[in-house]
Protein backbone atom coordinates (compact mmCIF):
# COMPACT_ATOMS: atom_id res chain seq x y z
CA UNK A 1 0.00 0.00 0.00
CA UNK A 2 1.35 3.33 -1.20
CA UNK A 3 1.87 6.24 1.37
CA UNK A 4 -1.03 7.99 0.08
CA UNK A 5 -3.80 5.34 -0.14
CA UNK A 6 -6.47 4.84 2.42
CA UNK A 7 -6.85 1.19 3.82
CA UNK A 8 -10.64 0.49 4.37
CA UNK A 9 -11.32 -2.34 6.92
CA UNK A 10 -14.75 -3.55 6.74
CA UNK A 11 -16.55 -6.63 8.25
CA UNK A 12 -16.88 -6.66 11.91
CA UNK A 13 -14.92 -3.50 13.43
CA UNK A 14 -14.39 -4.62 17.85
CA UNK A 15 -14.13 -1.51 18.78
CA UNK A 16 -14.39 -3.20 22.22
CA UNK A 17 -16.55 -6.86 23.61
CA UNK A 18 -20.04 -5.22 23.03
CA UNK A 19 -18.85 -2.21 20.26
CA UNK A 20 -18.95 -3.70 16.77
CA UNK A 21 -18.86 -1.88 13.57
CA UNK A 22 -19.30 -2.39 10.15
CA UNK A 23 -16.14 -0.65 9.06
CA UNK A 24 -13.17 1.73 9.50
CA UNK A 25 -10.99 3.86 7.33
CA UNK A 26 -6.95 4.28 7.90
CA UNK A 27 -5.94 7.68 6.51
CA UNK A 28 -2.46 8.87 7.00
CA UNK A 29 -1.80 5.84 9.57
CA UNK A 30 -4.55 6.66 12.02
CA UNK A 31 -7.77 5.34 12.33
CA UNK A 32 -11.01 7.10 10.98
CA UNK A 33 -14.59 6.26 11.49
CA UNK A 34 -15.65 8.68 8.49
CA UNK A 35 -15.58 7.64 5.26
CA UNK A 36 -12.18 10.03 3.03
CA UNK A 37 -12.46 11.57 -0.02
CA UNK A 38 -10.29 9.16 -1.61
CA UNK A 39 -9.81 7.27 -4.75
CA UNK A 40 -6.59 4.95 -3.85
CA UNK A 41 -8.25 2.81 -1.62
CA UNK A 42 -7.37 -0.74 -0.82
CA UNK A 43 -10.15 -3.37 0.98
CA UNK A 44 -9.58 -5.77 4.14
CA UNK A 45 -12.27 -8.14 5.22
CA UNK A 46 -12.33 -9.72 8.59
CA UNK A 47 -12.98 -9.31 12.13
CA UNK A 48 -10.52 -6.66 13.55
CA UNK A 49 -9.16 -6.70 16.93
CA UNK A 50 -6.68 -3.79 18.28
CA UNK A 51 -3.19 -4.97 17.99
CA UNK A 52 -2.66 -7.72 20.57
CA UNK A 53 -0.77 -7.16 23.43
CA UNK A 54 1.79 -9.48 25.11
CA UNK A 55 2.41 -8.17 28.68
CA UNK A 56 5.10 -10.06 29.84
CA UNK A 57 7.27 -10.52 26.75
CA UNK A 58 11.70 -10.40 26.63
CA UNK A 59 12.75 -8.59 23.21
CA UNK A 60 16.44 -8.46 23.67
CA UNK A 61 17.09 -11.56 25.92
CA UNK A 62 17.09 -15.09 25.73
CA UNK A 63 18.43 -18.04 28.30
CA UNK A 64 21.96 -17.31 27.87
CA UNK A 65 21.75 -13.27 28.78
CA UNK A 66 21.11 -10.06 25.88
CA UNK A 67 21.57 -10.92 22.55
CA UNK A 68 22.67 -8.94 19.48
CA UNK A 69 20.45 -6.53 17.44
CA UNK A 70 19.53 -8.81 14.19
CA UNK A 71 18.05 -11.50 16.99
CA UNK A 72 16.27 -9.09 18.88
CA UNK A 73 14.79 -8.39 15.65
CA UNK A 74 13.70 -11.45 14.59
CA UNK A 75 12.17 -11.72 18.08
CA UNK A 76 10.10 -8.42 17.43
CA UNK A 77 9.62 -9.70 14.10
CA UNK A 78 7.54 -13.24 15.14
CA UNK A 79 5.50 -11.28 17.68
CA UNK A 80 3.87 -9.20 14.69
CA UNK A 81 3.48 -12.02 12.80
CA UNK A 82 1.27 -13.45 15.89
CA UNK A 83 -0.59 -10.54 15.52
CA UNK A 84 1.35 -8.99 18.90
CA UNK A 85 1.57 -5.44 18.31
CA UNK A 86 2.41 -4.14 21.55
CA UNK A 87 4.75 -5.39 24.36
CA UNK A 88 5.92 -4.94 27.54
CA UNK A 89 8.76 -6.14 28.00
CA UNK A 90 9.11 -7.47 32.10
CA UNK A 91 13.02 -6.80 31.98
CA UNK A 92 15.75 -7.08 29.51
CA UNK A 93 19.86 -6.01 29.59
CA UNK A 94 19.79 -5.30 25.95
CA UNK A 95 18.94 -1.64 24.75
CA UNK A 96 15.92 -1.82 22.05
CA UNK A 97 15.61 1.48 22.35
CA UNK A 98 16.50 1.58 18.28
CA UNK A 99 12.86 -0.63 17.60
CA UNK A 100 11.49 2.59 18.67
CA UNK A 101 12.69 4.11 15.20
CA UNK A 102 11.31 1.11 13.06
CA UNK A 103 7.46 1.37 11.69
CA UNK A 104 7.51 -1.90 11.32
CA UNK A 105 8.30 -3.32 14.69
CA UNK A 106 5.67 -3.79 17.64
CA UNK A 107 5.65 -0.66 20.15
CA UNK A 108 7.65 -1.49 23.51
CA UNK A 109 6.49 -0.18 26.69
CA UNK A 110 10.27 -1.33 28.56
CA UNK A 111 10.90 -2.30 32.38
CA UNK A 112 14.01 -1.39 32.20
CA UNK A 113 16.83 -4.60 33.26
CA UNK A 114 15.18 -6.90 36.23
CA UNK A 115 16.59 -6.23 39.45
CA UNK A 116 17.13 -9.55 41.76
CA UNK A 117 19.23 -10.15 44.68
CA UNK A 118 22.83 -11.30 44.82
CA UNK A 119 22.81 -14.98 43.01
CA UNK A 120 19.59 -15.30 43.45
CA UNK A 121 17.94 -15.21 39.32
CA UNK A 122 19.20 -16.32 35.96
CA UNK A 123 22.84 -15.57 35.35
CA UNK A 124 23.17 -12.44 32.67
CA UNK A 125 19.78 -11.39 33.39
CA UNK A 126 19.71 -8.63 36.18
CA UNK A 127 21.34 -6.25 38.20
CA UNK A 128 22.24 -8.04 41.55
CA UNK A 129 22.34 -6.49 44.10
CA UNK A 130 21.87 -7.02 48.36
CA UNK A 131 18.88 -4.60 49.82
CA UNK A 132 20.76 -1.54 50.67
CA UNK A 133 20.75 -0.48 47.14
CA UNK A 134 17.35 -1.51 45.98
CA UNK A 135 15.99 2.08 45.98
CA UNK A 136 19.25 3.17 43.90
CA UNK A 137 18.77 0.67 41.30
CA UNK A 138 14.63 1.11 41.03
CA UNK A 139 15.52 4.50 40.40
CA UNK A 140 18.05 3.99 38.15
CA UNK A 141 15.82 1.70 36.15
CA UNK A 142 13.01 3.86 36.39
CA UNK A 143 14.40 6.51 34.44
CA UNK A 144 15.89 4.24 31.50
CA UNK A 145 12.27 2.51 31.07
CA UNK A 146 8.85 3.36 30.23
CA UNK A 147 7.02 3.84 32.97
CA UNK A 148 7.59 -0.24 34.76
CA UNK A 149 10.50 -1.08 36.93
CA UNK A 150 11.09 -5.44 37.32
CA UNK A 151 11.57 -6.87 40.55
CA UNK A 152 12.49 -10.58 40.73
CA UNK A 153 10.56 -11.13 44.30
CA UNK A 154 11.46 -14.84 44.66
CA UNK A 155 13.88 -17.63 43.40
CA UNK A 156 15.73 -20.34 45.01
CA UNK A 157 17.56 -20.08 47.81
CA UNK A 158 19.88 -22.65 47.94
CA UNK A 159 20.39 -23.14 51.76
CA UNK A 160 17.52 -23.89 51.80
CA UNK A 161 16.58 -26.03 48.63
CA UNK A 162 13.26 -23.94 47.70
CA UNK A 163 11.70 -21.26 47.01
CA UNK A 164 12.09 -17.99 49.27
CA UNK A 165 11.22 -13.99 49.23
CA UNK A 166 14.53 -11.80 47.94
CA UNK A 167 13.86 -8.79 49.35
CA UNK A 168 12.77 -7.57 53.35
CA UNK A 169 9.21 -5.49 53.47
CA UNK A 170 11.03 -2.57 54.33
CA UNK A 171 13.34 -2.41 51.36
CA UNK A 172 10.57 -3.52 49.06
CA UNK A 173 8.61 -0.41 50.27
CA UNK A 174 11.19 2.19 50.19
CA UNK A 175 12.11 1.19 46.55
CA UNK A 176 8.35 0.85 45.10
CA UNK A 177 8.13 4.43 47.11
CA UNK A 178 10.74 5.76 44.99
CA UNK A 179 9.45 3.95 41.73
CA UNK A 180 6.23 5.44 42.31
CA UNK A 181 7.67 9.29 42.98
CA UNK A 182 9.42 9.25 39.78
CA UNK A 183 5.78 8.56 37.58
CA UNK A 184 6.89 4.51 37.19
CA UNK A 185 4.84 1.00 38.48
CA UNK A 186 6.25 -1.65 40.15
CA UNK A 187 5.88 -5.42 38.88
CA UNK A 188 7.94 -8.39 40.71
CA UNK A 189 8.53 -11.94 39.42
CA UNK A 190 6.90 -14.33 41.97
CA UNK A 191 6.25 -17.81 41.53
CA UNK A 192 6.11 -19.00 45.49
CA UNK A 193 3.61 -18.02 47.85
CA UNK A 194 6.02 -16.19 50.91
CA UNK A 195 6.93 -12.90 48.92
CA UNK A 196 3.28 -11.81 47.68
CA UNK A 197 1.97 -10.21 51.28
CA UNK A 198 4.69 -7.85 52.14
CA UNK A 199 4.84 -6.92 48.19
CA UNK A 200 0.79 -6.07 47.83
CA UNK A 201 1.33 -4.25 51.45
CA UNK A 202 4.20 -2.58 49.97
CA UNK A 203 2.07 -0.77 47.24
CA UNK A 204 2.88 -3.27 44.17
CA UNK A 205 1.47 -2.64 41.49
CA UNK A 206 1.65 -5.97 39.52
CA UNK A 207 2.82 -9.57 40.35
CA UNK A 208 4.04 -11.93 37.03
CA UNK A 209 3.37 -15.55 37.47
CA UNK A 210 1.67 -15.28 40.74
CA UNK A 211 1.21 -19.09 41.19
CA UNK A 212 1.58 -18.62 44.75
CA UNK A 213 -1.77 -16.89 45.25
CA UNK A 214 -3.70 -18.68 48.11
CA UNK A 215 -7.29 -18.04 49.78
CA UNK A 216 -5.44 -15.47 52.00
CA UNK A 217 -4.29 -13.35 49.54
CA UNK A 218 -6.29 -13.37 46.54
CA UNK A 219 -8.82 -11.26 48.52
CA UNK A 220 -5.63 -8.57 48.88
CA UNK A 221 -4.63 -8.29 45.79
CA UNK A 222 -8.63 -8.13 44.73
CA UNK A 223 -8.63 -4.92 47.39
CA UNK A 224 -5.54 -3.60 46.40
CA UNK A 225 -6.11 -3.40 42.73
CA UNK A 226 -2.85 -5.26 41.93
CA UNK A 227 -2.80 -7.04 38.61
CA UNK A 228 -1.64 -10.52 38.03
CA UNK A 229 0.08 -11.97 34.50
CA UNK A 230 -0.24 -16.02 34.99
CA UNK A 231 1.83 -16.59 32.08
CA UNK A 232 0.25 -20.13 31.78
CA UNK A 233 2.22 -21.39 28.92
CA UNK A 234 5.45 -20.52 31.12
CA UNK A 235 4.15 -22.04 33.82
CA UNK A 236 3.89 -25.11 31.29
CA UNK A 237 7.56 -25.90 31.76
CA UNK A 238 7.47 -26.50 35.61
CA UNK A 239 7.14 -30.72 35.52
CA UNK A 240 10.12 -30.63 33.27
CA UNK A 241 11.95 -27.99 35.30
CA UNK A 242 11.31 -29.88 38.34
CA UNK A 243 12.80 -32.71 37.04
CA UNK A 244 15.81 -31.04 36.32
CA UNK A 245 16.49 -30.30 39.75
CA UNK A 246 14.95 -33.29 41.76
CA UNK A 247 18.45 -34.81 43.00
CA UNK A 248 19.94 -31.33 44.20
CA UNK A 249 16.61 -29.89 45.72
CA UNK A 250 14.02 -32.12 45.92
CA UNK A 251 12.10 -29.53 48.37
CA UNK A 252 11.84 -27.17 45.06
CA UNK A 253 11.27 -29.43 42.28
CA UNK A 254 8.10 -30.55 44.78
CA UNK A 255 7.07 -26.77 45.57
CA UNK A 256 7.12 -26.22 41.66
CA UNK A 257 5.33 -29.60 40.70
CA UNK A 258 2.40 -27.93 43.52
CA UNK A 259 2.43 -24.81 41.96
CA UNK A 260 1.65 -26.35 38.34
CA UNK A 261 -0.82 -28.72 39.74
CA UNK A 262 -3.03 -25.86 41.02
CA UNK A 263 -2.25 -23.51 38.33
CA UNK A 264 -5.71 -23.60 36.61
CA UNK A 265 -7.25 -22.94 39.81
CA UNK A 266 -5.26 -20.39 40.94
CA UNK A 267 -5.94 -18.00 37.96
CA UNK A 268 -9.38 -18.57 38.42
CA UNK A 269 -9.94 -18.14 41.77
CA UNK A 270 -8.06 -14.76 41.13
CA UNK A 271 -10.12 -13.89 38.47
CA UNK A 272 -13.71 -14.73 39.88
CA UNK A 273 -12.21 -12.32 43.14
CA UNK A 274 -11.92 -9.67 40.77
CA UNK A 275 -7.95 -9.41 40.51
CA UNK A 276 -6.97 -8.18 36.89
CA UNK A 277 -5.55 -10.51 35.19
CA UNK A 278 -3.52 -9.81 31.67
CA UNK A 279 -1.77 -11.82 28.77
CA UNK A 280 1.82 -12.79 28.47
CA UNK A 281 3.28 -15.17 27.92
CA UNK A 282 7.27 -14.62 29.25
CA UNK A 283 8.75 -14.93 25.60
CA UNK A 284 12.33 -14.43 25.45
CA UNK A 285 14.30 -16.42 28.17
CA UNK A 286 14.34 -19.89 27.24
CA UNK A 287 10.64 -19.59 25.95
CA UNK A 288 10.38 -18.87 21.78
CA UNK A 289 8.04 -15.41 20.77
CA UNK A 290 4.82 -15.47 19.13
CA UNK A 291 2.51 -17.76 22.08
CA UNK A 292 0.07 -14.65 22.63
CA UNK A 293 -2.44 -16.93 21.35
CA UNK A 294 -1.99 -19.59 22.66
CA UNK A 295 -1.89 -18.16 26.19
CA UNK A 296 -5.16 -16.46 25.78
CA UNK A 297 -6.06 -19.84 24.98
CA UNK A 298 -4.81 -20.93 28.77
CA UNK A 299 -6.35 -18.43 30.17
CA UNK A 300 -10.07 -19.69 28.41
CA UNK A 301 -8.89 -23.32 29.72
CA UNK A 302 -8.22 -21.89 32.99
CA UNK A 303 -11.98 -20.80 33.25
CA UNK A 304 -12.30 -17.34 32.55
CA UNK A 305 -14.84 -16.07 29.95
CA UNK A 306 -13.66 -15.96 26.26
CA UNK A 307 -14.43 -12.35 25.60
CA UNK A 308 -12.72 -11.40 29.10
CA UNK A 309 -9.47 -13.73 27.58
CA UNK A 310 -9.60 -11.86 24.63
CA UNK A 311 -9.92 -8.35 26.65
CA UNK A 312 -6.77 -9.49 28.88
CA UNK A 313 -5.13 -8.84 25.36
CA UNK A 314 -7.00 -6.48 23.79
CA UNK A 315 -9.00 -3.50 24.98
CA UNK A 316 -8.42 -4.13 28.98
CA UNK A 317 -4.66 -4.46 27.93
CA UNK A 318 -4.59 -1.45 26.26
CA UNK A 319 -6.70 0.65 28.97
CA UNK A 320 -4.18 -0.83 31.78
CA UNK A 321 -0.89 0.11 29.90
CA UNK A 322 -2.55 3.70 28.88
CA UNK A 323 -2.45 3.16 24.58
CA UNK A 324 -4.91 3.08 22.76
CA UNK A 325 -7.05 0.89 21.09
CA UNK A 326 -9.39 1.22 17.64
CA UNK A 327 -9.84 4.75 18.93
CA UNK A 328 -10.87 7.73 16.55
CA UNK A 329 -7.30 9.08 15.82
CA UNK A 330 -5.04 6.45 17.11
CA UNK A 331 -2.27 4.85 15.07
CA UNK A 332 -3.84 2.24 12.92
CA UNK A 333 -2.35 -0.79 14.62
CA UNK A 334 -4.91 -4.03 14.62
CA UNK A 335 -5.25 -7.79 12.90
CA UNK A 336 -7.82 -9.27 11.05
CA UNK A 337 -9.33 -11.99 11.17
CA UNK A 338 -10.94 -14.69 8.99
CA UNK A 339 -13.65 -15.40 12.12
CA UNK A 340 -15.03 -14.00 15.12
CA UNK A 341 -12.48 -14.38 18.14
CA UNK A 342 -15.09 -13.78 21.09
CA UNK A 343 -17.23 -17.35 19.48
CA UNK A 344 -13.59 -19.27 19.27
CA UNK A 345 -9.88 -17.45 20.65
CA UNK A 346 -8.29 -20.30 18.74
CA UNK A 347 -8.43 -18.01 15.71
CA UNK A 348 -6.08 -15.81 17.38
CA UNK A 349 -3.92 -18.55 16.12
CA UNK A 350 -4.51 -17.19 12.11
CA UNK A 351 -4.01 -13.85 11.58
CA UNK A 352 -5.37 -12.78 8.24
CA UNK A 353 -3.94 -9.62 7.91
CA UNK A 354 -1.57 -7.73 10.57
CA UNK A 355 -1.92 -3.70 10.06
CA UNK A 356 0.91 -2.06 12.16
CA UNK A 357 0.99 2.23 11.60
CA UNK A 358 -1.40 1.85 9.22
CA UNK A 359 0.44 -0.58 6.41
CA UNK A 360 -0.30 -3.68 6.00
CA UNK A 361 2.63 -5.73 7.11
CA UNK A 362 1.31 -9.44 7.23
Amino acid sequence: MSDQAVLHVKGRVLVGADDVRDELWVVGGRISYERPGARDIRTVEGWALPGLVDAHCHVGLDAHGPVPDDVSEKQALTDREAGTLLIRDAGSPSDTRWIDDRADLPKIIRAGRHIARTRRYIRNYAHEIEPEDLVAYVAQEARRGDGWVKLVGDWIDRETGDLSACWPREAAAAAIAEAHRLGARVTAHCFAEDSLRDLVEAGIDCVEHATGLTEETIPLFASRGVAIVPTLVNIATFPQLAAGGETKFPRWSAHMRALHERRYDTVRAAYDAGVPVYVGTDAGGSLAHGLVAGEVAELVTAGIPPVEALSATAWGARRWLGRPGLDEGAPADLVVYEGDPRADVRVLAAPRRVVLNGRVIG
